[in-house]
Parts: structure tokens; C-alpha cells; sequence
């Protein structure tokens, strides 16, 4: 028997569950999936929760403190439940990459990201994801070349490979905040086949509050800087960016709304960068130049 177990959540709750590690006590934990479901509400998300059994009560109690309503519980029958969960999944094609769940083939032909449903994007994180795929194969398109990467608040991992595989001989680090996000991405570096390590072409992982590392630190000044989190975070650590930056490097910055786009501007204006490209539509993608 598999049981979804339907949350409505805010978007920052439903980004929230990619590093959950809330069923630790359960001996089945459920595969967590979160989307959005109306692109004209994009703050008005869903987490399905997808059991091979019927929920506890204290799985539902869980589930009920994710979110902000209450849990709506729908038995699915016999049919392969991972299989369901990822469903939704629809792949990512953004320029010259496809990203896609297990549950569906690769591309011929273009560079493929296998991201494992447990730990996929849901819908509402597809613009962006999208949007940052599109500005690299776009900077790569124009003939940028980039030997010093960071992607900040990297989350599964995926805009680092993305990088790697457009600039094969830079060096690269992926960070997070959340040491569950960097073993998922190491996880998916492994799935992905990315070689990690200190070296030209290889993917070094490390947990870091914002810039604040050693190893970044180590490793700065970077000639490209990604930071696909939230507008908020995005204002707070501009001269901190700012100061990574070599010059006439490039900052991509994603996970803020048209409607912030531009104080996110003006935070990086005020430290002598440039907007190269606002992007477009409800989630854009900003792409900064230095200016020294």
C-alpha cells in the first residue's frame, strides 16, 4: 500500500524540507516532495510526503509541523510510490543542460544531471534553477572562460557540475549552510560523476556560512560567484561578494522575486558592481560584473 500525505506550506517551508532529517525514528521514513503548484501564487506551495505504509501519528504530527495547514491523507493503491513522488518531476532543459530524476532518460546529445527524487527541485524552484543554467550557458556561449568558481548555498550541487562541465580546467567550491546539503551534493557529484578534490576540474565541498570559511577564504579571489538562495541573504552578503570578486569577475544571483530584484540591484550597484543582465519573469536572475 503507499499513502501520500498532502502539506500546504509557504515556499520557504517547502524549500526547507530538502535538508530535513526529521524521521529519524522511522524504520520506512517517506520520500519528501515539494512544488508549486500555482505559478501565479508563488508563495503558495505543497509538500507531499510518500509512505509505503500507513503514516504514524507521529509521522502525521511531523508532517503537520512542516507546513501551515493541515495534513490531507490520500492511499494510493499498489503503484510503485518512489516512482509517483516523482511523478511531478518534469526535467529541467536550460540551454545546453537537462536535469532530470531517475525516473526519466537522458538527453542524446546535451549534458545531462541526474538528481535523485528524495532530494530533487520541486516545480517552484525550476525557474531559477533554470534561470542559472541559462546565464552560465550563456556566459560559456559568449566565450567567458572562468578558472576560480563558487557557488554559494549550492543546496544539491547541481549549478557547480553545471559550471564544471562548461569550464572543465577551473578550480570550484560548493558551500552550504546546511551540512545535509553537502552530503547531498557529495552524493550527487558521485551519481554525477564529479571528481571531488582540490585540483583543476575538481569539486570541493564544504559547509560555510555564507563566506565565512576558511577554505573559501583560501580560495577567493573568484572570478565567477552563483548564489541561487533567497534576496534577503543576497543584500546581506553583496560586499561580501563584492570583496571575492577579482576584477571584472561575475556574480549570478537567483532566488528572489521580480518584485525584489531591485534592492538586490542596489545592494551590488553600491559596491561598484554592474548589472549585465535582470532576466526576466516572476524569478529572475541577476548578472552582476565587477567594475575594478
Amino acid at each position: 500500500m503507499s499513502v501520500r500525505v498532502t502539506v500546504p506550506c509557504t515556499r520557504a517551508q517547502g524549500e526547507a524540507i530538502a535538508s530535513s532529517d526529521l524521521f529519524t525514528d522511522s524504520e520506512h521514513p517517506p520520500v519528501l516532495v515539494a512544488d508549486e503548484p500555482d505559478e501565479s501564487r508563488p508563495d503558495d506551495w505543497l509538500i507531499h510526503a510518500y509512505f509505503e505504509h500507513s503514516p504514524s501519528d507521529e509521522e502525521l504530527a511531523i508532517l503537520d509541523c512542516l507546513g501551515s495547514g493541515a495534513p490531507q491523507i490520500e492511499q494510493l493503491g499498489e503503484a510503485d510510490w518512489v516512482t509517483m513522488s516523482q511523478a511531478g518531476l518534469q526535467p529541467i532543459r536550460a540551454g545546453r543542460f537537462t536535469v532530470h530524476t531517475p525516473t526519466y532518460p537522458a538527453d542524446p546529445d546535451r549534458i545531462n544531471f541526474e538528481i535523485d527524487a528524495g532530494l530533487a527541485f520541486g516545480t517552484g524552484q525550476h525557474a531559477t534553477t533554470s534561470g542559472c543554467l541559462t546565464a552560465l550557458d550563456a556566459l560559456a556561449s559568449s566565450g567567458a572562460h572562468f578558472a576560480n568558481i563558487a557557488d554559494i548555498g549550492t543546496g544539491t550541487g547541481l549549478l557547480a557540475f553545471a559550471a564544471l562541465s562548461l569550464w572543465p580546467e577551473a578550480k570550484c567550491i560548493a558551500t552550504d549552510i546546511d551540512p545535509i546539503a553537502i552530503d547531498v551534493s557529495r552524493d550527487n557529484a558521485a551519481i554525477n560523476g564529479l571528481t571531488l578534490g582540490h585540483g583543476a576540474g575538481q569539486l570541493l565541498l564544504a559547509v560555510a556560512d555564507g563566506l565565512n570559511s576558511p577554505m573559501l577564504s583560501a580560495r577567493a579571489p573568484f572570478d565567477l560567484i552563483i548564489a541561487n538562495i533567497l534576496a534577503g541573504p543576497l543584500i546581506e552578503l553583496a560586499a561580501d561578494f563584492a570583496g571575492a570578486l577579482t576584477p571584472r569577475g561575475i556574480i549570478i544571483l537567483a532566488g528572489l522575486l521580480d518584485t525584489q530584484a531591485e534592492a538586490v540591484i542596489r545592494a551590488y550597484e553600491e559596491r561598484g558592481l554592474n548589472l549585465s543582465d535582470r532576466g526576466s519573469g516572476e524569478w529572475p536572475v541577476l548578472v552582476l560584473t565587477g567594475s575594478k
